[in-house]
């Protein structure tokens, strides 16, 4: 087997490189699942309430009112908080996560419970500020090369808790 190195990528054609794009880009959703139950949300609001409650924007049957809360962050980052039981499979204590015991900053494949349900969040990689300079294809661990940090999303930001932006139902039973 050959030895290879990120820096010894050729350079024409298509080089991947950071994945700082447009504010919200990557088209973020939430794919959920229940009982063979599939479904899929889009995340548009900048605040996105998960649960039983009528004004939810994403209401889950058998869940608490306001299970879960995602945030757009300033940082174009997706931050899921649990308020009610459930499970995430991310370490708290990680780098890239917001810090809480029931905070995690949402990259694709982080996925997590809200009593039936399993939430699973996706972001189309050219988005994904977890994954830069093309992804797994672009090398992992020491061949990673560091990605220039956030540009300044604030023009674009505007994070508002008081008013849903719309409003989903995966199952009203």
């Amino acid at each position: 087997m050959n030895a290879r190195h990120i820096d010894d990528r050729p350079d024409e054609g298509y080089v991947p490189t950071t994945t700082h794009a447009e504010f919200g880009a990557g088209n973020p959703r939430l794919r959920v699942r229940r009982d063979g139950e599939r479904a899929e949300f889009a995340l548009e609001a900048d605040v996105v309430r998960i649960g039983s409650a009528a004004d939810n924007e994403l209401r889950l049957a058998d869940s608490d009112p306001v299970h879960a809360t995602i945030t757009h962050d300033d940082r174009d980052e997706y931050v899921l908080e649990l308020h009610g039981a459930g499970g995430m499979n991310s370490n708290p204590d990680a780098t890239a996560t917001h810090p809480g015991d029931h905070s995690q900053t949402l990259r694709t494949g982080a996925s997590f419970t809200i009593g039936p349900w399993e939430l699973v969040f996706a972001r189309d990689e050219y988005a994904d500020h977890g994954r830069p300079f093309g992804g797994r294809l672009g090398g992992e661990y020491s061949d990673q090369p560091l990605q220039e940090p956030h540009p300044d999303y604030s023009d674009e930001a505007s994070v508002h808790t008081d008013a849903p932006t719309h409003s989903d139902s995966v199952d009203e039973t």
